[in-house]
């Protein structure tokens, strides 16, 4: 109990801490664009750390007691280049580390230029190396020559001054001690801060941790380990690094893989990894538009796909003529419609889903029973029994929207011809100005996921045929009934009460009738 007190009091502080520096340094730079350049910042002191802590392992190993890779001279530190690139991906000499630079940054009348050089030297060092896609552009949202930051050298160089300062005074300790993951959790908080503030564009980039947490429970119900996760619309990286949680990323056997079709969100999801201690070597992140030019094919299919993709989002569809004679569209006979993406995701993810995996991806309801193109992608995954369970989750879980979105599970082996249809709009708590899931709520809709039984109000498994003979509609309220909110009238005492009402009335109609033909008697 009280490692998770320490958990929870640990947690507070850094969130306190990380919300003193939105406050104390976004002055003129809003929002998203601030985020760029805490992420950033907070990214280099990681890697910075993270490099260090290794290169002193290693050195104390080999029987150097006293050895500090932040003291030496960067002529001595070049010896080890090639070698700890090879393992770690990047290279940092000792004058370029963050703690370095942080305290000569006062007295650095180029402060900003200095800065410019390392990232610069940190993203060339991968050059020519396995990591160099990597850990290409990952500071390019760090600008530290923006007029975002002062409209003079001297007014940046005062703002990077203090967010290296706010950056190195976080206690992130010993990333390995916290009893949290305090850079994955700094960041996470982070993109949930800025998410609710900056409404719907946040909303693109954050799927609340409960979701995610949700969605990764879904696809390891029963396992230990999977070989691969995926996530074609990734974001940030969240969805995919809840896997990391759920089962510990060494059980993530041959890593993470994910894309993205912008930029910036790109550069996070990478930066990301990077945060959970994710080596370079166990993600694949790539960069694109994953209905057009998808960029995995070499490693399809995967046991895990997690996804959030945009909600019915344009795409081309049938303008394009090479997309109908894809693989991943043409067993469905029809493509999605141009103005709803939604079950092109769902069809790109079925077809990279392995024989023994699963697959969850967050909805907009439409796809559930929305006419034309849909319903026949819909006839096509029901009657080759791909869809295992669909969940109704409650409304206002997610930034930026207030709709009630579901989860559609898919599997290529199933022991049964039947989908559960479970209706979780109920499951919430109200957390601040948003419906959260709490761990009660992810518990009861796991148990039923994984029981795959009927029950009142809650869950109902339903033969294919059924779904099929309904129009192939998977709305869930069309198979769970709802629980009655009427109360039960007792018709024989609801008439007695208005014969009761009726004579009260009665009774004060002629005490007025009386009252007034007194007054009029007086006048």
């Amino acid at each position: 109990m009280s490692n998770t007190r320490t958990k929870e009091q640990e947690r507070a502080e850094l969130h306190r801490a990380i919300w003193q520096i939105a406050n104390d340094l976004r002055g003129s730079v809003d929002g998203w664009d601030f985020k760029s350049y805490v992420l950033g910042m907070l990214f280099y002191r990681f890697i910075s750390e993270n490099l260090t802590k290794e290169i002193n392992r290693q050195e104390i190993r080999a029987g150097n007691k006293d050895f500090d890779y932040t003291k030496i001279a960067d002529t001595q530190a070049e010896f080890g280049r090639a070698e700890t690139i090879n393992e770690k991906g990047f290279y940092i000499l000792p004058s370029e580390l963050f703690v370095n630079v942080r305290k000569d940054s006062r007295n650095d009348n180029n402060l900003n230029e200095t800065l410019s050089k390392v990232f610069t030297n940190i993203e060339n060092s991968a050059k020519g190396f396995e990591s160099e896609d990597d850990l290409r552009g990952l500071f390019d949202d760090l600008d530290v020559n923006s007029n975002k930051l002062g409209n003079t050298v001297e007014k940046r160089n005062q703002k990077l001054v203090k967010l290296l300062d706010a950056i190195g005074d976080l206690r992130l300790g010993d990333y390995t001690d916290n009893t949290i993951d305090a850079f994955g959790d700094a960041y996470e908080y982070l993109m949930a801060m800025y998410a609710s503030n900056a409404g719907k564009s946040g909303g693109e980039y954050y799927t609340p941790q409960e979701v995610s947490e949700l969605l990764a429970q879904i696809t390891t119900v029963g396992k230990k380990e999977v070989n691969k996760v995926y996530d074609p619309a990734c974001g940030s990286g969240s969805l995919l690094l809840k896997f990391a949680k759920v089962l510990g990323k060494e059980n993530v056997r041959q890593g993470f893989f994910g894309q993205e079709i912008n930029l910036t969100t790109y550069n996070l999801c990478r930066i990301n990894m990077f945060l959970h201690d994710i080596n370079f070597n166990h993600f694949n992140i790539a960069h694109g538009d994953t209905l057009i030019d998808p960029k995995h094919w070499d490693e399809e299919p995967f046991d895990a796909i997690v996804s959030n993709p945009p909600y019915s989002i344009k795409w081309e569809g049938d303008s394009n003529p090479l997309l109908i004679n894809d693989p991943r569209f043409s067993p469905a006979g029809v493509l999605a419609p141009k103005s709803k993406a939604d079950l092109a995701f769902t069809m790109h993810m079925l077809s990279w889903l392995s024989t023994s995996g699963t697959a969850a991806i967050v909805e907009f309801p439409g796809v559930l029973y929305r006419g034309g193109a849909e319903q026949k992608i819909r006839k096509y995954l029901i009657e080759n029994n791909y869809i295992d369970t669909v969940i109704q989750l409650p409304s206002d879980l997610f930034f930026g929207t207030t709709i009630a979105t579901c989860i559609l599970v898919l599997k290529k082996s199933k022991s049964d011809n039947k989908i559960l249809f479970i209706d979780a709009s109920a499951e919430f708590v109200r957390g601040g100005n948003k419906n959260k899931l709490t761990e009660e709520n992810r518990a009861k809709i796991l148990e039923a996921y994984a029981s795959r039984e009927d029950s009142e109000y809650f869950s109902k498994l339903v033969e294919n045929r059924v779904v099929s003979g309904n129009d192939y509609n998977m709305s869930v309220s069309s198979y769970v009934d709802q629980k009655s909110t009427k109360e039960e009238i007792n018709i024989e005492e609801l008439n007695a009460e208005i014969e009761r009402i009726v004579a009260k009335q009665q009774k004060l109609r002629i005490a007025i009738e009386e009252i007034v033909k007194d007054i009029e008697g007086k006048k």
